[in-house]
């Protein structure tokens, strides 16, 4: 018989909970802090299961989340996430039931999109997902960066403070909510993150370590932060060869970012410092004198974003420029299928169903990829992902969509 999916008991989550570290390539059996701790995070009422013969063998959980749009507003998203599909148990379809009951529920409870971080690319298209930022880390050769090793501080009257856990309780949720509006692709942080986040909870995978460094503006707000761990190496010749490892940073200003990148790139006995994951067109490399002294070591998709509600979705962003532009949306699954109307501007946009002809046709996985603005129509159309009705409409779809910044998710869900 095929497995049944449903949403899964208070009793059945340790199971489940099994199930996901198997999926996970972890330790079947965690400590039962970790168990509850995940228990906790989890919606048993959008927390779903696959069950053979009573054992768990696939897995799928969502919450809500409030994903920062193109000119600052929030929308609330279906986020995804604890998707596994035991070893025993692949190729069933117990993904795509799973999937297509969330999505529904999604559709259903008013969602105007979905929003998920994929393990592995080629899965989620076919769900209507579409990559929607991606992410670059950087490795720095602190000797070569030119920096002025004297440095004792920002040169703007700012100050950087080493804080502990108890000061990012407090300034940590008041600081990202103020970052999180400037930055499309960002997400919320809620409680309970920051409880994990500064030790109150315990971590599905034990952490590393951290220092933690606020930069202080010459008025004394608090304008960045930053997350930061390092390794003891040391070379064959008693040299210092540590790499400090930037876990997350965040900052309302340049003059804040810079400061905290030249501070941790100054620090004693650090030669590399590895970025962590950043948005692709990340300052970090140019506030360095010599930019070559940062290599890419990783560049790739990051988080996805599948438009349930086409009208809510183009309405909550604004538009680098004011122009119409009529999209046809395929959707297989029929969620966010049809003909669409849209009236954009700098200041914000009208969007509607509509039987005039269609300017572009696009899948609604590549509306996801271009609803941040971060992919390229013209790149699409190029590839036969999109289909230009109108000649010139995929230049102009760019000139609407297409953002100064491209826009980053900091944070993994």
């Amino acid at each position: 018989m095929s497995p049944e999916v449903r949403t899964v008991s208070e009793a059945e989550f340790p199971d489940w909970h099994r199930a996901l570290n198997t999926g996970f390539l972890r330790p079947p059996v965690s400590a039962d802090d970790v168990v509850a701790s995940r228990r906790a995070a989890a919606d048993l009422t959008r927390t779903l299961g696959a069950f053979d013969e009573g054992r768990c063998v696939a897995t799928f959980r969502s919450f809500p989340q409030e994903l920062t749009v193109v000119g600052g507003a929030t929308l609330m998203a279906d986020a995804i996430s604890n998707v596994t599909v035991s070893p025993t148990h692949r190729r069933r379809g117990l993904l795509g039931r799973m999937m297509g009951a969330d999505l529904a529920a999604a559709k259903e409870r008013g969602d105007a999109v979905a929003t998920l971080i994929a393990a592995e690319y080629p899965i989620y298209g076919r769900f209507g997902f579409g990559p929607a930022t991606w992410i670059t880390e950087w490795a720095i050769d602190v000797a070569r960066t030119g920096l002025d090793p004297r440095r004792s501080g920002p040169d703007d009257g700012g100050r950087i403070d080493l804080v502990d856990l108890a000061d990012v309780r407090k300034i940590g949720p008041e600081l990202h909510d103020r970052f999180r509006v400037t930055q499309p692709g960002a997400i919320d942080r809620d409680e309970r993150w920051w409880r994990r986040e500064t030790g109150l909870d315990a971590w599905v995978v034990p952490q590393v370590e951290s220092f933690y460094a606020v930069y202080r503006s010459a008025a004394g707000e608090v304008e960045g932060l930053v997350r930061y761990s390092a390794d003891g190496t040391w070379g064959d010749a008693k040299t210092p060869e540590c790499t400090a490892s930037v876990r997350g940073l965040i900052a309302l200003t340049p003059a804040a970012e810079r400061a905290l990148w030249q501070f941790v790139c100054s620090i004693d006995w650090v030669a590399t410092v590895r970025t962590g994951h950043r948005g692709p067109d990340d300052l970090v490399t140019r506030f360095l004198p010599d930019p070559r002294a940062a290599r890419v070591v990783t560049h790739a998709d990051f988080l996805w974003v599948r438009i349930l509600d086409v009208v809510r979705a183009l309405e909550a962003r604004t538009y680098a420029a004011p122009g119409t532009l009529v999209l046809d949306v395929q959707d297989t699954a029929n969620l966010a299928a049809g003909r669409f109307r849209l009236d954009a501007s700098p200041a914000g946009a009208t969007c509607a169903p509509t039987t005039e002809s269609a300017d572009v046709v696009l899948d609604v996985r590549e509306l996801g990829a271009l609803y941040l603005g971060d992919e390229s129509a013209t790149t699409l159309a190029a590839l036969g992902a999109l289909t230009e009705e109108t000649p010139g409409a995929a230049a102009r779809t760019d000139v609407l969509f297409h953002t100064a910044r491209r826009p980053w998710c900091p944070d993994v869900f």
